[in-house]
């Protein structure tokens, strides 16, 4: 069994670890020593797996973002090879997966809210690196997007893809006012949020 491996589980928690930490305190407040301690590894563990703090900080986006992507582009895939999808059924590709990571038990949150971070902190290193490896799932949609709104020309429809971006962020982070009631499943409320946010999308992009 995986678990078994001693490498993987020392991987894993200092990974889970440092992911936690990030969301909290930031890149630059979030130290290794922190991660160290926290993980209950020495600083040689770390630098076996990841080599430096910049490889743990992209190995903490690729855990999660590789997984999103997967699923995000099998969704595209199923969409497109029907005749008849429509541009909501586009938006439910590329909503529904990153809704469903951001409420995983196992670290959603708080990879939601290192993603933030990502950008709000204005770190240019890690903006390239996650252009360079995702920016293609970005533009696969993009394309599929452009298909079914020939009436958008490039700059607005990225214009619009970025204010739904910023849209799926706010909804994943959980900071509205429309709170799971103690009575509603995890489940039934992301579905609710993400049949809201494909129609609200929707209507945005058509406008």
């Amino acid at each position: 069994m995986r678990s078994a491996n001693p490498n993987f589980s020392t991987r894993e928690r200092i990974l889970g670890v440092a992911e936690t930490l990030f969301a909290r305190h930031g890149f630059a407040g979030a130290s290794l020593r922190q991660v160290t301690a926290a993980a209950k590894v020495n600083l040689a563990a770390v630098n076996y797996h990841f080599g430096s703090k910049e490889s743990l900080i992209e190995e903490v986006f690729r855990r999660r973002l590789d997984e999103l992507n997967r699923h995000r582009l099998a969704a595209l895939a199923a969409v497109q090879a029907r005749a008849d999808h429509t541009l909501e059924d586009v938006l439910d590709a590329f909503i529904r997966p990153a809704l469903e990571q951001s409420m995983d038990s196992a670290g959603g949150a708080a990879f939601v809210r290192v993603l933030a971070r990502a950008y709000a902190e204005h770190d240019e290193r890690l903006r390239k690196f996650l252009s360079d490896n995702y920016g293609h799932v970005l533009r696969d949609f993009a394309t599929a997007f452009a298909r079914l709104l020939p009436q958008l020309d490039k700059e607005e429809l990225y214009w619009r893809l970025d204010i739904v971006a910023g849209a799926l962020t706010y909804a994943m982070a959980d900071f509205g006012m429309i709170k799971r009631k103690s009575d509603v499943s995890e489940h039934s409320h992301r579905e609710q949020a993400a049949q809201h946010l494909v129609r609200f999308a929707a209507a945005g992009l058509r406008a």
